[in-house]
Parts: structure tokens; C-alpha cells; sequence
């Protein structure tokens, strides 16, 4: 007879509580086994929860759901959270649409105490928790867990300088893993790693620690009076203590695949009443999955793979992506001035080939896009050619960098937005569907979203070689689209291109679109509508001649668009067209102005009106007065 599983016995919040001690590493077992079984199937972020099974169960074991407020940062690694809450039997539907995100959502489960997504932003919402509960006057636990990647970014710093300043105790777990997405850069890596392999302070502090406290009465006293020497000893082993200089008590570091340990460690950091506290945990990223672990890169945002041998089941299709390494590797040869700039995702983004070819000119600034923004501001000054690699919504983070730092001195910095539009899976926080309306806000911003993969290559060498100021290159996840027509117009700036003459109907469609336009234009066809397919191509400036005359000689204007409305290349349509005193009936295939939940991109398309079909339907009802 088999024996029960422990995972079992978890089918609510709090439960590991009755879990008992000797059964700690079955259940971490049972949990790991669970991730590579369901992550094998729907994709996901593997390598980070796996490396963080026995730091969440501690923390579970700490704390009580869901009044204390537990925030993970980014939020990839809130899997096992999920699982110790009650969504096990969920889990075959991660990242499904209709099913459970692949981050913490607030309104998926109570437990999970804010909606993140993004990098550097969880030490800030903890001290916001935690002054909340002290002005509320309550009790509840705030602890916030961010890895060394995300320390690096500059958000991070800025929350730890304020931290000491509220005097209040807030838990703050450093996962050290040693990695990112990509493997750490910068000056917080390199601290980090004398923090790492620097055992003799944490030996020693062990020691006197454990000498204390086997004096009766004497123990604490003595303890207190010997702070100063304590913190003058961590000064000659550890240079710098930053986390102690900037007013956080350091705990660390910790065995972060001992749950006894590290319950030790955060028991002790919940007892300091008015001092934040920073734990430091040593993890290894895949651990348990021997796949994951020597190549944790390749599993931190995993597709399906076979679980027996760890082989991700890839395609032979072309990407976007692809399309752009194969650019920058080639211009590079050919243009000295030409450098590549990203954010910790040199693979994800399409740098890495460039990077390994011509280190020189290649620079991963980390997680740190707004560092990144402007630096290729100081490059492009400076007299080179530079490209910021970067995803869509990524990029949003760097707003003020660019209008400011780059479009104001209408610096030739080319931004390459990849994954603009419909993402899918990673659901609201990773969409690329606000790119169009916030560049189109920026003076001297030029916005090119080109159709297919051989235009993508043409609109590339278009800003490098003839644009002289401030340029955004999108393009989508995935396969790139291959349009039929043969014949091509040359790029000319802010010029559109007409790829099919009708009458009636005028389609204008921006990017990604153009393709479900072309699928759009077959499927009216056989009702006897025979719409004018245009490309646009530029966004910003548009090409207002020819939606001029064309609008005029149709009854009917179509803008279609993977980017909500507002501010989006729509409702720039339309307010030209009331500038122009055209006043035909218009239809709007974008994105309601909200956050687009998660789901494969065919899906949303589907959902929210902007496949084929429906868009098919909506123009012959517009048509039909409907």
C-alpha cells in the first residue's frame, strides 16, 4: 500500500502548519515534482520556484494567510506560494486562460497580498504594507522577497534608502541565486559574491551567538553591550556592509534549502520591533531538476519540454527575434558606431549572438531600463550608433528617460520594442499594448511598426542608416508573418504602402495587423466586399496624404490595431479625420482601454473582437447600418 502523499494534507492556507518537521523534505519533493510535471506541459517559470521550494515553505511556516502580507518581487517565483495555498489541484491550469496566473493576483486568492510583474518594486510595497499597519495600529506581518537581480535595479536602491527612515520592522528576503534572468551584472553582483564566499564572519557571529546564549541572566545583557564590537567585526570581514549602512539589521547569510534554519532566521527578524531587517538566502535556481540546474537560463521562462531529459520542444519558425539578431549581427560587422543595449535579457531580446561576436560594443546594464535608456542617450552623444533592446512592456518603464534624455536632444538612439502587442500566457503585466499611445506622446519620437519579417529588416536598416533622430522599431512574440504580395514599396518616411486596391471599405492596419487584415479582406470577398488594404508602417508621423485621399473616396475606415484605444493609432485616425472635416462612419479594431488577462494570443484576439472572423462580422454589420 502506497504511503500518502504530504502535498496531500495542503489544500488551504496555513495547512503546512500541521506538517510535521520530519516530513519537511518529502513535501519539498513532493512540491518540486509537481512544478516539473505541470510546467512541462503549460510552460512557465521553472528554474525560480525551484530553487525557492524551501524558502517559501519557511516563510509559510512563519506567517499566517492572508492577514500577514507576504510580496514576492516580479512575481515568477509565487509558484509554490500558490501550491501552499490551497491551488494545487489547480495548477494543471497555470497560465491558461481562464486558469491561474503565472504571478500574484489579488484576485485569484486573498493570499496573494499585491499584483506584481515587474522587477525592483517589492521593497517599496512592503514599506507601504508595513506603515499602513502601524497607522491602522496593527499586528500583521509584512515581508517582501526579491532576488539579487532585482537589486539591481534602481528602484530597489531607492526603497532601501527609505526603508531605515520609517522606523518600523518590515522583512526583507534577499533569494540569492545568483542570477537573473540572464546571469547578474554590476557592483551589487560583484558584493554580493564577497558576501557569498566570505564564511568566517558568519561562522564567527554563530559562535558568539550560540556561546551567549548558554550564560543564564548574563546572556542578553552581555549581548547588548557588545553591539559595537559586533558591528566594528562585520566591518573587517564584510567591506562595506551596505545593508547595515543604510540602517537595515543583516541577518545572513542563510542556508536557503534548510527550512529549520531559515525559520530560525526569520523568527529572529519578526522579533525586532522598529528596524527593518534584511535575510539573506542562498539558493540554487533549478534545484531538484538536474536540467534546470545546469542550465537555469534555459528554464527560468520555459515552453513545454519533455520532463524525462529536460528537452525543450522548440520549432523550426522564424521569429521576430530572430529576424532582429540576425540584423544586428550583420549591421554590426559592417558599422563600427552600431551598439546593442538591454536589460538582463540578452537572449530573450535577440543581443546575445551580437554580444558573444563583438563584446566591446555589447552592454547588459541588468535590470535597470531606465539606466539602460539613458545610457544609449550618453553612447548616441557620444558619437555611436546605439540600439536598446527591450519589451514592450519593459520599456514603459523608461517614459521620462526617453522624452527627456533622449527625444529632447533628438539623439539617433533606435529602440527595438519587442513583444508589443498581445504577449499571451504572462497575462497583464507583460502585454505590449500601450507602446503606440506612449510614444506617440514623445516630440521627436518616429514610431515604425512593420508587417512582416523581410519589412522588419528593411524598417531596421531605414533608422540605421537614414533617420537621424529618435526611433521605435515594433514587432511581436513569436513567428514572423511572410505577406504574399510580392511586389514591395520602398520604405519612405511616413509613407504608407497600399498593398490592395477596393472600393467601399478602407482598412488601415498597423503591424501585426496587417496580416489578419489580409485574412479579413479574403473572408469579405466572399460576401462581395472588396475592401483597400493599406499598410501603414509609421504610426508616428503617419502618412496623412494618402488616409486623406483614400478616406474621402470610402464610405466606411477601419483602423485596426494590436494597442488599446486612447492615445493609440485609432483615435489618432479618427481625430485627423474630424480635423479633416471626413466625417465616414469609422470602426476601431484595437483593445479596450484594460489590462488583457492571460491566454494564448489567438485567444484574446478571439475574446475581444480582433481575429478575422469577428472583425469580418463587425465591418458587415457597420456596413449593413447594424
Amino acid at each position: 500500500m502506497s504511503k500518502k502523499k504530504v502535498l496531500s494534507q495542503i489544500v488551504k492556507e496555513n495547512d503546512i502548519h500541521n506538517i510535521a518537521p520530519a516530513d519537511y523534505r518529502q513535501l519539498a519533493k513532493e512540491i518540486r515534482a509537481k512544478l516539473v510535471r505541470s510546467v512541462s506541459r503549460t510552460g512557465g517559470h521553472l528554474a525560480s520556484n525551484l530553487g525557492a521550494v524551501e524558502l517559501t515553505m519557511a516563510l509559510h511556516l512563519c506567517l499566517h494567510f492572508p492577514e500577514d502580507k507576504l510580496i514576492w518581487d516580479v512575481g515568477h517565483q509565487s509558484y509554490v506560494h500558490k501550491i501552499l495555498t490551497g491551488r494545487g489541484d489547480a495548477f494543471s491550469t497555470l497560465r491558461q486562460m481562464g486558469g491561474l496566473s503565472g504571478f500574484p493576483k489579488v484576485k485569484e486568492n486573498p493570499s496573494d497580498t499585491f499584483d506584481t510583474g515587474h522587477s525592483s518594486t517589492s521593497i517599496s510595497v512592503a514599506q507601504g504594507f508595513a506603515k499602513a499597519r502601524d497607522l491602522r495600529g496593527g499586528d500583521e506581518k509584512v515581508v517582501a522577497v526579491i532576488g539579487d537581480g532585482a537589486l539591481s535595479g534602481g528602484m530597489a536602491f531607492e526603497a532601501l534608502n527609505n526603508a531605515a527612515a520609517l522606523k518600523t520592522n518590515m522583512v526583507i528576503v534577499l533569494n540569492d541565486n545568483k542570477m537573473s534572468i540572464a546571469p547578474n551584472v554590476g557592483g551589487m553582483s560583484t558584493y554580493l559574491g564577497k558576501i557569498r564566499a566570505n564564511r568566517k564572519y558568519r561562522d564567527l557571529k554563530m559562535n558568539v551567538e550560540n556561546s551567549l546564549g548558554k550564560i543564564p541572566n548574563v546572556g542578553h545583557p552581555l549581548a547588548r553591550q557588545i553591539k559595537r564590537a559586533k558591528d566594528s567585526i562585520k566591518h573587517l570581514f564584510i567591506p562595506g556592509m551596505l545593508f547595515e549602512d543604510m540602517g537595515l539589521i543583516y541577518i545572513g547569510p542563510v542556508n536557503g534549502h534548510n527550512v529549520n534554519e531559515m525559520v530560525t532566521a526569520f523568527e529572529t527578524a519578526f522579533s525586532i520591533t522598529n528596524q527593518p531587517v534584511l535575510v539573506h538566502v542562498l539558493t540554487q535556481k533549478g534545484k531538484g531538476y538536474k536540467p534546470a540546474e545546469q542550465n537555469p537560463s534555459a528554464f527560468h521562462g520555459v515552453g513545454t519540454f519533455d520532463v524525462k531529459d529536460g528537452t525543450i520542444l522548440k520549432t523550426n519558425e522564424v521569429t521576430y527575434t530572430n529576424i532582429f539578431s540576425d540584423w544586428l549581427l550583420s549591421r554590426g560587422a559592417q558599422c563600427n558606431e552600431l551598439v546593442s543595449v538591454c536589460a538582463a535579457m540578452p537572449d530573450g531580446t535577440g543581443t546575445a549572438a551580437f554580444a558573444k561576436t563583438f563584446p566591446s560594443r555589447a552592454f547588459d546594464v541588468g535590470i535597470a531600463e531606465e539606466h539602460a535608456v539613458t545610457f544609449a542617450a550618453g553612447l548616441a552623444a557620444g558619437g555611436m550608433r546605439p540600439v536598446v533592446s527591450l519589451y514592450s512592456t519593459f520599456l514603459q518603464r523608461a517614459y521620462d528617460q526617453m522624452i527627456h534624455d533622449v527625444c529632447l536632444g533628438s539623439l539617433p538612439v533606435i529602440f527595438t520594442v519587442d513583444r508589443s502587442g498581445i504577449v499571451g500566457n504572462d497575462g497583464e503585466t507583460h502585454q505590449g499594448i500601450f507602446d503606440l499611445s506612449f510614444l506617440s506622446t514623445m516630440p521627436g519620437m518616429t514610431v515604425i511598426s512593420p508587417m512582416d519579417g523581410a519589412e522588419l529588416t528593411e524598417v531596421l536598416d531605414f533608422a540605421l542608416n537614414q533617420m537621424d533622430g529618435p526611433v521605435a522599431v515594433r514587432y511581436p512574440r513569436g513567428k514572423a508573418y511572410c505577406c504574399e504580395k510580392e511586389e514591395r514599396e520602398p520604405i519612405v518616411y511616413a509613407k504608407a504602402e497600399l498593398l490592395y486596391e477596393g472600393k467601399d471599405v478602407l482598412i488601415l492596419a498597423v503591424g501585426n495587423m496587417v496580416s489578419k487584415a489580409c485574412e479579413v479582406r479574403k473572408k469579405l470577398a466572399v460576401q462581395g466586399i472588396h475592401p483597400t488594404i493599406v499598410n501603414m508602417r509609421f504610426v508616428k508621423p503617419f502618412d496623412e496624404d494618402l488616409v486623406r485621399e483614400l478616406a474621402i473616396s470610402h464610405r466606411l475606415i477601419v483602423t485596426m490595431e494590436d494597442n488599446v484605444y486612447t492615445g493609440g493609432f485609432s483615435e489618432q485616425i479618427q481625430a485627423f479625420l474630424l480635423r479633416e472635416r471626413i466625417y465616414h462612419k469609422c470602426l476601431s479594431v484595437c483593445f479596450p482601454d484594460q489590462f488583457i488577462e492571460h491566454g494564448t494570443p489567438e485567444e484574446l484576439y478571439e475574446k475581444y473582437g480582433l481575429d478575422a472572423a469577428s472583425v469580418s462580422n463587425r465591418i458587415v454589420r457597420k456596413i449593413n447600418g447594424e
